[in-house]
């Protein structure tokens, strides 16, 4: 049966702002799993699943299993690009999300998709490779990596496009993935990306040549999101 899924897009919003408001909706959807573990003969209100779409004004964020060394600049560095730092409690490294970016965040409940964590993020890439081959762009996963890369295995040329980061709890996500569509990329010289020093960073408008047209690209990331698991937003 397909799933529905609501859709809010945030617009431009500062990244703290989004993390509260998904910390909400997270919290909100581990509570009715708790009346359900304690009434379990009631028919308790289900779970609700989300799907938000935002961008961020330039920031820095740092996983809980990263290391603030990847971080390459200090904070007047940080201050004077106009950007700001936070650590966070998803999986991964360091990222950068800023203009020209889509960042997404699932607040799932997985069990209404019948998957664990693995297949979820392994679902989130595929959503990713579905919607480059519109570009004519061949999306794969690195061994080992989260995200989706471009001439994943080939040394010298590996290069991300998009990175993934999540964090689940009973079986409900947040956090998400950040695509490159017209990111400016020399934000990512300020730090190892994802925590590699040997790999680079791409974008949809580098690869193409082309600037993108950010809604064009939201509605066939959300196309392609409704293929990949199998549900309707709503």
């Amino acid at each position: 049966m397909t799933t529905l899924i609501k859709y809010i897009d945030l617009g431009l919003i500062e990244y703290n702002h989004a993390k509260v408001y998904q910390q909400k909706l997270f919290e909100e959807n581990l509570e009715i799993k708790k009346q359900q573990r304690l009434n379990p003969e009631i028919d308790s209100n289900p779970t609700n699943n989300f799907l938000l779409l935002c961008t961020h004004p330039h920031v820095y964020t740092l996983g809980k299993s990263g290391s603030v060394n990847n971080l390459l600049v200090n904070e007047e560095f940080l201050k004077n690009k106009g950007a700001t730092f936070y650590k966070t409690d998803r999986g991964g490294d360091i990222t950068y999300h800023g203009p020209g970016q889509i960042v997404g965040y699932p607040i799932l409940d997985l069990e209404s998709f019948s998957m664990g964590i693995k297949e979820y993020v392994y679902h989130l890439e595929k959503m990713i490779i579905e919607l480059l081959i519109a570009f004519n762009l061949h999306g794969e996963r690195l061994k080992n990596a989260t995200g989706v890369w471009l001439d994943a295995e080939v040394p010298g040329k590996s290069r991300k496009i998009c990175a993934m980061g999540v964090k689940a709890s009973r079986h409900i996500t947040m956090h998400g993935f950040a695509l490159n569509v017209n990111t400016d990329l020399d934000y990512f010289n300020y730090i190892n990306p994802c925590g590699f020093t040997n790999k680079s960073v791409t974008s949809l408008e580098k690869e193409t040549g082309i600037k993108q047209d950010i809604e064009f690209i939201k509605e066939k990331l959300k196309n392609s999101f409704e293929k990949v698991f199998d549900a309707r937003l709503i």
